[in-house]
């Protein structure tokens, strides 16, 4: 149990860390505009999103208590 929590817990600070190093990421979204027959018109658009601060505190914030935790574990 002391193994998982301290590897769940690193696993989630280097998650947090690539969060805060990079906040943004771009995506492709196909979509069918038109469709006759078996004619078909797709528009592919790129999307940017974001990913909020909270949410990266969170992350870090909970993987830091998981090693700790995991750390002052006896078993």
């Amino acid at each position: 149990m002391k193994r998982v929590l301290m590897i769940l817990g690193v696993a989630l600070i280097l998650l947090g860390v690539a969060a805060v190093l990079h906040p943004t990421y771009t995506y492709h979204q196909k979509q069918q505009v038109a469709k006759i027959g078996s004619f078909q018109a797709t528009l592919d658009e790129e999307k940017t999103a974001q990913i909020p601060i909270a949410t990266t505190a969170a992350v870090l914030v909970a993987g830091l208590v998981l090693v700790l935790v995991g750390a002052r574990s006896k078993s």
